[in-house]
């Protein structure tokens, strides 16, 4: 509802809005989108000017993944996000690996997206307040350069 008071700005504006699907695990508090087929059938309630945002750490899981990157093509995605799922997770929000560091099958991913259509920016998001957060930046940014070319 609210989404569809701002598209008509967004529209006129040239800017494109994205609905990113959140983990499960995240519904009670954060979000009430919770896979690429509820954004989507959002976007096709609220027709152009909308699109999602996959981003691997909310939708690795998801069984019907393949189907509704495909769904979504290259009109539709609108950002790529990358990291990886830790096991055991410390923190919901805030414990995301680098990328080949945890259990998300990235390369499938990206094969899934690009296939779509997508060709844009490849966003890594690594929320990591107990790792990550804690290291030199010049290393952080080293290893997501060597994580992206290796394991993405």
């Amino acid at each position: 509802e609210c989404i569809s008071k701002i598209l008509p700005e967004a529209r006129t504006a040239g800017v494109p809005l994205a609905i990113e699907p959140l983990h499960p695990m995240q519904a009670a508090e954060r979000a009430c989108v919770n896979t690429l087929e509820q954004a989507l059938d959002v976007c096709d309630a609220l027709g152009h000017g909308i699109g999602v945002a996959v981003d691997v750490y909310h939708v690795w899981w998801d069984p019907k993944l393949r189907q509704q990157i495909e769904r979504a093509g290259k009109k539709r995605i609108l950002a790529y996000h990358i990291c990886d799922w830790r096991v055991p997770t410390r923190d919901l929000l805030n414990d995301r690996g680098m990328m080949g560091d945890g259990v998300i099958d990235l390369p499938t991913i990206r094969g899934m997206v690009e296939r779509a259509g997508y060709a844009g920016a490849h966003e890594v998001e690594i929320f990591s307040k107990l790792d990550w957060w804690q290291r030199d930046p010049d290393e952080v940014l080293a290893t997501c350069k060597e994580r992206h070319a290796k394991v993405t």
